[in-house]
Parts: structure tokens; C-alpha cells; sequence
């Protein structure tokens, strides 16, 4: 059923799956029960049968943190206040992530924090994965728990450990081409809507870091680790493609392969399956024709909040009208003058 915004009144407290956050902290009934009565809300993940399988609360503060040691002084934050997933395979930890940093960003603030047991190492990895590091320590009745931090705008470090910043510097810009019917489910935050769309209230249940594509046009061999993409979403037939192919996100490549590079469909499969939005039966027939030979993995970064058209990418971006859209090199210039007309953040792009 996928990922949600709900009241924390319409959440059972006595569902099985928050046993383990009231075994970690003795007070988290009367913790739950407050944001009930405050009219708060949270996350929830439902599986397919309506049960819970993942819960977040996200809450902005401006204090100083007095109670952890070192203390750290006062600034805007988002707090990571509660976060629990049952894993089993389909990376909710990082569509949990990404909404995350997406909620970070909406709100504007620079710095997000969780506090964490050591036990759970898993979860710390997770975190640490993607640049959170333990800047202090947290000790009350229930034990001690790590204080982990993470700056958006720290220094760029890897394509990974410093998502969602996306570095230009001596990378390559390319715009790639993706069919509507792919689309939506590689980039759920990128809906076709030519206005401003809030990034938070989006609730897909798709809203994975990682995406792997495959395609068939030609040149896309050239693509390398760290080299930018400009997501470009292939009209519908609706209306003429200077006015429905539109440029809707921007990721960082991670890996190139080569179709003939697996050694057999069952390293394909176990490539692609994670990330893919290709089902099974979908991939064994990709594999079966050899027509898509270029496998690409990537960050999906973050949507452009307004989608730009292909007219206004020729006409103020300075796209070549003429030159093949499925896979075309971008100047900085032109990537540039798109985030703005996309009215992105263009604070997480960096040099």
C-alpha cells in the first residue's frame, strides 16, 4: 500500500510493531500518546495485507541540544525523532532516507539529527552511508544512544556520503530521455505539472535513492561515476513535444555496465531487481532481446519544482533543437539556466 502521511490519532499504539520502540524507551506510550493529543502526524510505510512496516516522525527545532554530551549549540535542525522499519528487502530504510533529506529541504534547515542505540547497527550504517557521522552521545534511563548528525551542504565528499549535493566541477552534463510509462514510477517526486509541486506532501511509495535504467541509445557508454543527469520525460502524444517532453530531475550517475558485462541473467537479475522498475518477467525479456544494452545506476537527487519544456529549453536554455534528445551532453551553461527555469535549489549543486 506504500508510504503516507498520517495522524498519529489514527495509528494503533498497540500494533505489534512498535513492541520494540516501547522495549528501547519506557516513556514512548506517553510520548505517543501526547503527539496524539497535539494533533501531530507521522510517516507510516503499510504493507501490502495494511500492516505497519515502517514509521517516521519528523519534527524541526531551533534550541540548543543541551542534553547530549558535547552539547551542541543552538541552530535550526530537523530531528529524526522516531524511525523504525521491518526490513525485508525492498529498501524502505532509504526511501525513509530521502524523505528525510526531502523534508530537510522544504523546511530549509541545514542540519539533520537522530539519535540512535548502539545495537542497532544496522541503522547506524544506514545513516552512515550517507554522511551522517556520531558528533556526541545521549544518556537517560533507557541507555545511551549515539548523536548522529549530518550537514547538507558539508563539504563534497562521494556521490553517496554527501547525497543530495550534486557536483558539477569537472563532471559531464547529460540529458537522458526516459519513456512516460517508466517514468513516474523511477521518479515519483516528478510528477508532469508545470507549476510549483510541494515536495513533502508527495507520499509515493516508490521514493527510492537508487534507480537502475535501461536503454538502447547510442553514446551512453561515455557516462562515468559522478557525471550528472538532466531526467528528460519524453512527450506523451498528448500535444507536440516542445510543450509535453519536459526536464524533470537531476541525478548523479553511480555505475556503468554493459549488458554483456553480466555473466549470466542471474547477475542481471540480481543487479537490476533492487532498483528497477521492471518486474521480473520484464527484465528476463530485456535480457532475452539484447536491445537495451546500456544498464545505468544513479542517485535520483531531487525534482525540478516547476518542469521545463522542451520549448523553453530551446528557446532560453540554448538546447539544440536539432541535436538527438534521447541522449544529449549539456553545456554548464545551458544545465545551469535549466535548474533555473525549474526553479530547483540550486544550493545543492556545487563546483
Amino acid at each position: 500500500m506504500g508510504l503516507e502521511m498520517r495522524a498519529f490519532k489514527d495509528i494503533d499504539l498497540n500494533d505489534p510493531f512498535f513492541d520494540s520502540l516501547k522495549a528501547d524507551y519506557k516513556e514512548f506510550p506517553d510520548w505517543f500518546a501526547k503527539k496524539a493529543a497535539g494533533g501531530d502526524d507521522a510517516y507510516i510505510f503499510l504493507s501490502d495485507t495494511g500492516g505497519l512496516d515502517g514509521f517516521l516522525y519528523l519534527k524541526v527545532e531551533d534550541g540548543a541540544l543541551n542534553d547530549v554530551v558535547p552539547a551542541l549549540p543552538p541552530r535550526p535542525r530537523l530531528k529524526v525523532g522516531t524511525m523504525k522499519i521491518n526490513p525485508h528487502g525492498t529498501r524502505l530504510g532509504e526511501r525513509f532516507i530521502k524523505k528525510i533529506f526531502d523534508h530537510a529541504l522544504a523546511k530549509k534547515v541545514e542540519e539533520i539529527y537522530v539519535t540512535v542505540f548502539e545495537h542497532h547497527s544496522k541503522l547506524i550504517n544506514m545513516f552512515a552511508e550517507y554522511g551522517f557521522h556520531a558528533l556526541a552521545f545521549k544518556t537517560t534511563a533507557n541507555g545511551t544512544e549515539q548523536v548522529l548528525v549530518r550537514n547538507i551542504h558539508a563539504p563534497f565528499k562521494d556521490v553517496t556520503t554527501s547525497y543530495p549535493l550534486v557536483k558539477t566541477g569537472n563532471s559531464t552534463v547529460f540529458q537522458v530521455a526516459i519513456e512516460p510509462k517508466w517514468h513516474t514510477k523511477l521518479f515519483p517526486d516528478s510528477i508532469l505539472r508545470n507549476e510549483s509541486a510541494s515536495i513533502v506532501e508527495d507520499v509515493s511509495h516508490t521514493n527510492s535513492i537508487h534507480k537502475v535504467y535501461l536503454a538502447g541509445m547510442h553514446g551512453m557508454e561515455k557516462l562515468r561515476r559522478g557525471d550528472v543527469i538532466l531526467i528528460y520525460r519524453k512527450s506523451d502524444g498528448a500535444a507536440p513535444a516542445r510543450y509535453r517532453s519536459v526536464a524533470t530531475s537531476v541525478c548523479v550517475m553511480e555505475e556503468y555496465r554493459s549488458l554483456g558485462s553480466f555473466a549470466d541473467k542471474a547477475s542481471f537479475l540480481a543487479y537490476c531487481r533492487p532498483y528497477s522498475v521492471f518486474t521480473d518477467a520484464e527484465l528476463d525479456y530485456l535480457w532475452q532481446v539484447k536491445k537495451y544494452h546500456h544498464v545505468i545506476r544513479f542517485t535520483y537527487n531531487f525534482a525540478l519544482k516547476k518542469r521545463v519544456t522542451r520549448g523553453d529549453m530551446i528557446d532560453l536554455a540554448g538546447v539544440s533543437e536539432s541535436a538527438y534528445a534521447g541522449f544529449l551532453e549539456l553545456t554548464h551553461d545551458q544545465f545551469k539556466k535549466i535548474l533555473q527555469l525549474g526553479e530547483a535549489d540550486e544550493s545543492l549543486v556545487v563546483n
